[in-house]
């Protein structure tokens, strides 16, 4: 029997599981949540009502058995820029409370309509545009995000203002110009709670993969900030909102933990744009993380990528409507969630559980934690982002797919997160071009599927098989099911590319989970640009005096 379909049995065993799982991930997620909302430009408490939201909301809706749902450091870009965009247009000052509040409040209306699109895309089967993106273009959009949180986030883990209205690569530049103006108290804090972060993640010993790292910088930053706050109040000033987080008592004063969306801003030209950008990435990412989650699930259980679009979308309107930020399935925590025992999707339950506890009985405790800290956390996940191993790996797949990387890092950087992940589209568009690849074969590759004996379907590609065809190219493939056996045949293809490489190989991974077999042939004539499995390929032309017809 497939183990893709087994669930854990609901005993207590599982439900003692799944609670110390959630509880070790509501470690993780706590400050997380705060430092997300916070860099974005919301209440820090808006991250935990997300958290919450996800975590019960999905668990109920979703068949994604170990996704943890919560506010992302990936969204910060869009849901910052947001914030900032609808003040401009407004002529709104962030620098005032009401001014900043009011801002915010055209986000979230935003947010409520992106969760009722991210609905509509789930219902009418949508999930399956994470396909047309390129690879090497979405880890160059995940990589630039990194590498604006490190931007803006690197400032105020040093005590230092950084420049308003500046571009995130200008801030990265003029970083080291800005070190003399280090408030020193901040920076240890800041630089101490990095050096924690870090050291768990090159640590060797299992224990320390054990041990919430979030966990220990708090310990360590909480009473260290406690220490030097006397001299440490050096900005309060809205951005930074303060030396340490500040939330509201809500069970006291909850009219200032809840925030009603103004819908106003959805009919300005600002609104059209940050629509789009909820929706698109905020859908894309979630997707790709459940993806990358269910390949780690011990029981090799799988996603139904529409459903889960349709939790995240309901949960996201919910959320939005008392202020909290957009969520997705989240890679880290469900990583974590998975590292400390978690069977089923009650463990993503059990973590907005104990979130919503904590912030409802312990705002206090939430009060003492210091903002240079959770900065320093935002640096790590930016790093971890943008790593130089991602530039790495993807030099080792090809030099042209480090192209369509770095250049949409680049144009990211340079504009925005739309423009940049649409340049990657481009670059990889006219680099298959430049392949070989026919214009023909652009979004609809042939195929042609015989049947022989033994129940082997065999789907024969012409032309070229690229990431701009393959959502019709895997419909063939997976026509008879999962449990078919099928041979992809790429013996008439002229140019395959990277996409199509990494993706064929996930779907072999699928049919052997749902019993099935899929067999990729095809290539010997095809010269790969490297030596890595997922690189893309060409065909060569015969040497002189190989009849054409011969198969090799």
């Amino acid at each position: 029997m497939s183990t893709a379909n087994v669930s854990p049995s609901n005993n207590m065993a599982t439900v003692f599981k799944d609670a110390v799982a959630g509880f070790l991930v509501f470690l993780i997620a706590m400050p997380l949540c705060l430092a997300i909302a916070n860099a974005s430009g919301y209440p820090p408490i808006c991250g935990i009502w997300t958290a919450v939201i996800g975590g019960i909301f999905c668990s109920f809706i979703t068949d994604s058995q170990l996704t943890i749902k919560g506010p992302a450091a990936g969204l910060i870009v869009i849901v910052a820029g947001s914030v900032t965009a609808f003040a401009d247009h407004y002529g709104l000052d962030l620098k005032d409370p009401a001014g900043r509040i009011e801002a915010f409040r055209y986000s979230i209306g935003i947010g409520v309509v992106s969760g009722v699109i991210q609905v509509l895309f789930g219902v009418f089967r949508f999930g399956k545009i994470i396909d047309f993106f390129p690879m090497s273009a979405v880890h160059g959009m995940l990589a630039s995000i990194g590498l604006i949180i490190i931007s803006k986030q690197a400032y105020p883990m040093l005590g230092i203002k950084p420049a308003a209205n500046v571009e995130p690569l200008h801030l990265l530049i003029g970083l080291p110009e800005k070190l003399g103006d280090t408030q020193i108290s901040v920076a240890i804090i800041g630089l101490t709670s990095l050096f924690i972060l870090f050291s768990f993640f090159f640590l060797p010993f299992k224990a320390s993969k054990k041990i919430p790292s979030q966990l220990v910088v708090l310990l360590v930053a909480i009473p260290v900030a406690q220490m030097f706050e006397p001299v440490a109040s050096y900005y309060l000033n809205p951005e930074t909102k303060g030396v340490f987080i500040n939330v509201p008592s809500v069970l006291k004063e909850p009219a200032g933990a809840f925030f009603l969306p103004n819908f106003d801003g959805l009919f300005t030209l600002v609104g059209a744009q940050y629509l789009l950008l909820f929706c698109l990435i905020g859908s894309l990412e979630s997707m790709l993380s459940a993806k990358a989650v269910d390949l780690l699930d011990p029981l090799k259980r799988k996603s139904n990528m529409d459903r889960d679009l349709i939790a995240v979308g309901v949960a996201n309107t919910a959320v939005a409507f008392i202020g909290g930020l957009p969520m997705i399935s989240e890679i880290v925590r469900s990583s974590a969630n998975i590292n400390n025992g978690a069977q089923t999707r009650a463990a993503n339950r059990f973590h907005g559980i104990f979130l919503l506890a904590f912030v409802l009985l312990l705002p206090g405790v939430i009060n003492m934690i210091p903002m240079a800290a959770l900065a320093a956390m935002l640096v790590f996940t930016g790093y971890r982002l943008a790593s130089p191993n991602e530039f790495v790996k993807t030099w080792q797949i090809g030099p042209q797919q480090l192209m369509v990387f770095v250049g949409t890092i680049i144009v990211t950087l340079a504009t925005d997160l739309l423009i940049g992940i649409l340049s990657g589209v481009a670059i990889q568009f006219f680099l298959n071009l430049w392949n070989g690849s026919p214009f023909t074969s652009t979004f609809m590759a042939p195929v042609q599927i015989d049947k022989e004996q033994a129940g082997v379907h065999r789907v024969v590609v012409s032309k070229s098989a690229t990431f701009s065809n393959w959502m019709s190219l895997r419909s063939s493939i997976v026509s008879e099911g999962f449990t078919a056996m099928v041979i992809v045949d790429l013996s008439e293809t002229k140019f395959v590319d990277h996409s199509v490489m990494e993706k064929l190989h996930e779907l072999e991974h699928d049919f052997h989970r749902a019993g099935g077999n899929l067999t990729v042939s095809g290539l010997q004539e095809h010269k790969a640009e490297t030596d890595h499995p997922t690189a893309s390929r060409r065909k060569l032309p015969l040497p002189a005096g190989v009849n054409p017809f011969s198969k090799i």
